[in-house]
């Protein structure tokens, strides 16, 4: 397959035009058409092996919805309605030489086009080139409409304001560390020698397992859903004053939040709505997933003390997690009452350690 076959590829699964998009795939660029009283908003994240996923240990489908997802929430967190999306893809020169590397990309799209269309996104554009180097490299461009000076800010919290997440925390960190822990019982399981009749390694544990059915049940945190319409619904009901999506963790995008509008804030641990995978664990690496984990793709969002916020949005749980503070100090309460200075120990973008 050349890159003419794989981009014509790319567009026949695409076909059809969307809600503001007037020219898509096939020409030099594609022409936008917001709605009238709206702006445009744009956001990028790039998505790299080694990186962001491994091949030995997310599914195809997964590594594409996730892509999406990422863009996704960025949008939800400002309250915006997705437009189109762009996207740049590298491949190693024999990703597209073999069967296998082939199927592998066809389902990275199969994953990316079934978000998309659950949102009504329409793939407009993008790159297609050979990778540097053995790694597969994606780079999306999202593009969202929102109501002329409305959208949702990380800089328009005020101190007094009610601090409120959606749905649960902690989930996809538990998660990871589960697959961490599975391909460390692998490796240990392949440097033993068999003895004849030894059973063989259980197949959930081998390299390079497919989505299955079996899969996607097993682990619904590799297929994070952008809370898109929750984030909408605050716009649109002016429940919020300003938000923010938790993809590197609730003390990191607290500590962004909070930075941006020059507020402090007091968190609530007993109050974290903790995912159940997470609380599994220890109550105190429990507490930890939840305020560091990453990759939640919930929603963190300041409101008025006077604004009464639902315990549920668009069907998903909100739950009143602290206060921001006129002092810009940033503490964690625990159920006596004593407070410790809670610090960013989310994802770092150029940490060896994330």
């Amino acid at each position: 397959m050349g890159e003419l076959e794989l981009i014509e590829g790319i567009r026949s699964g695409w076909a059809g035009s969307a809600r503001g998009v007037a020219l898509g795939i096939g020409d030099d660029c594609a022409i936008l058409r917001p709605p009238r009283g709206h702006e445009i908003l744009v956001t990028t994240d790039f998505t790299l092996e080694g990186r962001h996923f491994r091949r030995d240990w997310h599914p195809a489908e997964s590594v594409g919805h996730r892509a999406l997802a990422r863009g996704l929430s960025d949008l939800a967190a400002m309250g915006a309605r997705p437009l189109a999306a762009f996207l740049s893809l590298a491949l190693p020169a024999e990703q597209l030489a073999t069967r296998s590397g082939r199927v592998w990309v066809e389902r990275f799209f199969n994953g990316l086009r079934s978000l998309a269309e659950l949102h009504h996104v329409s793939l407009a554009g993008g790159d297609t080139a050979q990778a540097p180097g053995e790694q597969i490299l994606a780079d999306i461009v999202l593009v969202g409409t929102a109501p002329a000076g409305l959208a949702l800010r990380r800089s328009t919290a005020h101190a007094g304001d009610a601090l409120y997440v959606t749905g649960q925390l902690g989930g996809a960190a538990a998660e990871l560390a589960a697959m961490q822990a599975r391909a460390e019982e692998v490796r240990a399981a392949e440097s033993i020698p068999k003895s004849p009749g030894a059973p063989s390694i259980p197949r959930s544990l081998r390299k390079g397992r497919g989505a299955s059915p079996e899969l996607l049940a097993a682990h619904p945190q590799m297929f994070p859903q952008p809370r898109l319409a929750v984030g909408q619904a605050l716009l649109r009901r002016r429940l919020a004053c300003s938000a923010i999506d938790l993809s590197d963790g609730l003390s990191t995008d607290l500590a962004h939040l909070c930075q941006e509008s020059g507020v402090g804030a007091e968190v609530t641990a007993f109050a974290l709505p903790i995912h159940p995978l997470a609380a599994q664990s220890s109550d105190e690496q429990a507490l930890k997933l939840a305020l560091n984990g990453g990759e939640d793709y919930e929603l963190l969002f300041a409101a008025p003390p006077a604004v009464r916020v639902p315990r549920s949005i668009a069907g998903v749980r909100v739950t009143r997690i602290g206060s921001l503070l006129r002092d810009k100090t940033i503490s964690l309460v625990d159920s006596a009452g004593r407070r410790t200075p809670l610090k960013p120990g989310g994802w770092e973008h150029f940490s060896a350690k994330s």
